[in-house]
């Protein structure tokens, strides 16, 4: 659930709608190989960290894989995708909050987040799993019943609703109605929805059993995700035009939902809307605050951010806080210079870290074969081909990010901070044992 509530967010309910203007109903096969990618990502990474549970993740095997400069690049460069990410979703959230009570300023639904989920990650972590149970259910159950009413609205089953056939897939310039040029960008829409998967494996380090809970979220979880994506993108062109304005103005799901004569589907929507963008913030301030206390834990960062009490490191929390909080002023302040760099330097990071991912595990896979095997409870299929063909995708997009300008400038400026991670990695001494 936790993978589920991660992943599943406003980027899935709203944010598809420009990747669906631009790709058309191609849209379908854009999720599905940025989908298959991730798969593999998740397979890696399962192995990983079946063989290894830790907080850190990937970027624990990173460094004892690749080098102590790649744990703590990959580590701190993924701490500031979620701190950023709980602006970004603080924000989100306030707006919605204030479409309802236009009286409250914004700043202080944003106060009043930011306090409550850092008070539930400062205490026992059997509260952030109880909160992220109910959110990612919510979530799910929202998104089930869209592909139920969906199907039945397809198939012509639904009361009043005449089903579309093929009109709306190959009408209005067919499946390809801007040719490749809308299927990449389609593709790199859906890539960055698929960002925040990776948490699963920091949260399941502290579940009772960490081999057994890694190996089953990620076998179970990376599919059914990709069915909600894939399937939900396949309800939305199918019946609904992937050209009419409802689709980026209140959000695919909304248009889907009022096309099929759904009453008050406008406010349902903004209600899962919330629930995604407050689980999301939820979700990153826990593995902001894994994640920076692996690191500080290994000599990777000021020492303060370790100190652990009734089993919650509850520094590093306050410390992700505060940065997700600043964030979020520095919006206010300055929306289009500051926070806007903020955006841009973590903008391909997602990309970034899953290739730190591919490379560890193809280290990591032919050690444990030699040294362990015993350890490899959960495999990477087709080893090491796949690995190298989801490598290969990875560079992939990163190709296509040179060809958009606005993405250009996102994976310079996530290209000049890993850069900098890494100068600082290659420079800092391990600290001395006793």
């Amino acid at each position: 659930m936790i993978a589920l509530g991660g992943v599943i967010g406003a980027g899935l309910f709203v944010g598809s709608g420009a990747g669906i203007a631009a790709a058309g109903p191609s849209i379908v096969l854009a999720f599905a190989l940025s989908g298959l990618l991730v798969m593999l990502v998740m397979r890696m990474l399962g192995e990983m960290s079946a063989a290894n549970p830790a907080s850190g993740s990937f970027s624990v095997h990173a460094e004892r894989e690749i080098g102590r400069w790649a744990g703590l690049t990959v580590g701190w460069l993924f701490w500031t995708l979620l701190c950023v990410g709980v602006a970004a979703e603080a924000i989100g959230a306030a707006g919605i909050m204030a479409h309802w009570l236009p009286g409250v300023a914004s700043w202080v639904w944003v106060a009043i987040f930011m306090s409550f989920f850092c008070a539930a990650n400062l205490s026992a972590v059997k509260n952030f799993g109880e909160f992220e149970f109910w959110f990612a259910a919510v979530k799910v159950a929202a998104i089930a019943a869209f592909l139920v009413i969906g199907v039945l609205a397809i198939t012509g089953v639904l009361p009043g609703t005449p089903s579309p056939g093929t009109a709306n897939l190959t009408g209005a310039g067919g499946f390809f109605p801007h040719g490749t040029t809308g299927l990449i960008t389609g593709l790199l829409a859906s890539v960055f929805a698929y960002g925040g998967l990776e948490t699963v494996t920091i949260a399941a380090a502290e579940s009772k059993d960490p081999r057994r809970s890694v190996a089953t979220a990620v076998r179970t979880a990376m599919w059914r995700i990709a069915v909600f994506y894939v399937g939900s993108m396949a309800v939305v062109v199918t019946l609904v035009p992937w050209n009419d304005p409802a689709v980026t103005g209140s959000g695919p799901y909304v248009a889907v939902l009022n096309r099929i004569g759904i009453p008050h589907s406008g406010d349902l929507m903004r209600v899962v809307v919330l629930i995604a963008l407050l689980s999301a913030m939820n979700a990153n301030i826990y593995g902001s605050s894994r994640m920076a206390y692996s690191l500080v834990s290994r000599g990777q960062g000021p020492k303060a951010l370790a100190k652990v009490s009734g089993g919650v490191p509850r520094t590093a929390v306050l410390a992700s806080s505060a940065f997700g909080f600043l964030a979020v002023l520095l919006s206010y302040w300055w929306p289009t210079t500051v926070f806007s760099w903020l955006l841009n330097m973590v903008g391909a990071a997602v990309l970034v870290v899953w290739a730190f991912i591919a490379v560890a595990q193809l280290r990591m896979r032919r050690r444990l074969e030699r040294e362990a095997p015993e350890q490899l409870t959960v495999r990477m299929w087709a080893f090491p081909y796949l690995t190298w063909l989801a490598l290969g995708g990875i560079v992939a997009v990163l190709a296509l990010m040179t060809l958009d300008s606005g993405n250009r400038v996102q994976l310079w400026f996530t290209l000049g901070l890993t850069a900098v991670l890494a100068l600082v990695g290659a420079v800092r001494k391990a600290p001395r044992t006793a």
